[in-house]
């Protein structure tokens, strides 16, 4: 599919890991320019490296996006850096996988303020430059856990669910102003990245992604065309589908489907290190790259994907296939009644 990022000025949230990183080398392809904004210096170096050498134009910025003074700078430093931006990503996250009953309330409130209330201060700092000039995309990166809470991951599903009702209120504000700022959700899977090795854990095994995994790259696919057109949502992976209309079909039923396999279900069989560091407060002072652990299991295509993301000619082959039926259908009852009335002749 192609698209017209060229010098196009992008910005990326938790540009460093996983689903950000694979992003930012997408974008980076198509000759963009990158702001990148993270907490980790080592991991923000690495990725402009590859940036640049992707064909992009990289601009690291450690940002830490729960200090809506720190994205407002970061904001205003891309701008007087490359130009007016064009895209705006909102996709930093962080996590705890334990019960509620062992989350502290500081715990809660900073996976709060980063994963929910990052992408509200994002969007808010996107928006600042993109009303007047009535032009501009604005993706909020979601996933299935928006719809489908799942035991073990409280505070980051409350987050994913509070990131569906502020982009709710947002789509109908723009609607409403008859502006030309786009919008788009993109809803993910499991996915296979770094995220799983730096979480804060309190299980006893080191945690997984529950479900179909795939790898990264194919949600930068769907964040690349999410940020190029006006489409309200697009869902990646058939467990996403799963997942949200499942839950639409029978809450209650998911409950105890998760109840007794969701613990397990997240969980390797290798026990955790009582030494392994997380990145709720700070960033883990290494870099990790784009990839998890899990590349064997992890698809790198998504047949949904591909069909909600070419529905156009999907739609014009089914209408072709349905007229082809049709003509067929008529030459059929023409020939059967061409029959019937040689047989009554006879």
């Amino acid at each position: 599919m192609e698209y017209n990022y060229r010098n196009k000025i992008i910005v990326i949230t938790g540009a460093t890991g996983g689903v950000g990183r694979a992003t930012a080398h997408a974008f980076a392809r198509e000759g963009a320019r990158i702001a990148l904004l993270a907490r980790g210096q080592k991991q923000l170096e690495a990725t402009k490296i590859e940036v640049e050498a992707l064909g992009g134009h990289a601009l690291a910025i450690p940002t830490d996006v729960a200090d809506p003074a720190q994205v407002e700078a970061a904001a205003e430093l891309t701008e007087n850096t490359f130009g007016p931006i064009d895209v705006w990503v909102n996709n930093a996250m962080v996590s705890v996988f334990a019960p509620i009953k062992e989350i502290t309330p500081q715990e809660f409130k900073r996976v709060t303020e980063v994963t929910y209330l990052g992408q509200v201060y994002g969007t808010m700092a996107a928006l600042r430059r993109m009303l007047p000039r009535d032009h501009g995309s604005i993706v909020l990166v979601g996933s299935a856990l928006a719809y489908r809470g799942i035991p073990l991951q409280s505070a980051y599903c409350g987050s994913k669910h509070g990131i569906e009702g502020f982009y709710d209120s947002l789509r109908c504000e723009l609607l409403h102003d008859i502006s030309n700022v786009r919008t788009c959700m993109v809803q993910l899977p499991a996915m296979n990245t770094t995220q799983f090795g730096w979480v804060l854990n309190r299980l006893p095994n080191k945690p997984r992604p529950m479900g179909k995994i795939y790898q990264p790259e194919v949600a930068a696919n769907a964040i690349l065309y999410a940020a190029a057109h006006n489409r309200r949502s697009i869902w990646v992976g058939a467990s996403t589908y799963k997942a949200i209309i499942g839950n639409k079909v029978c809450p209650s039923y998911a409950d105890h489907v998760l109840a007794r396999n969701g613990y397990q279900g997240q969980q390797t069989k290798e026990p955790v290190s009582p030494e392994r560091e997380n990145n709720v407060w700070d960033p883990v002072p290494e870099d990790r790259g784009m990839h998890g652990g899990f590349g064997d299991e992890a698809s790198s295509r998504s047949v949904t994907l591909w069909a909600a993301l070419h529905r156009g000619f999907i739609t014009t082959a089914a209408g072709v296939l349905v007229l082809a039926s049709m003509l067929a259908g008529n030459k059929l009852t023409s020939r059967l009644s061409d029959s019937r009335s040689h047989g009554h002749k006879r």
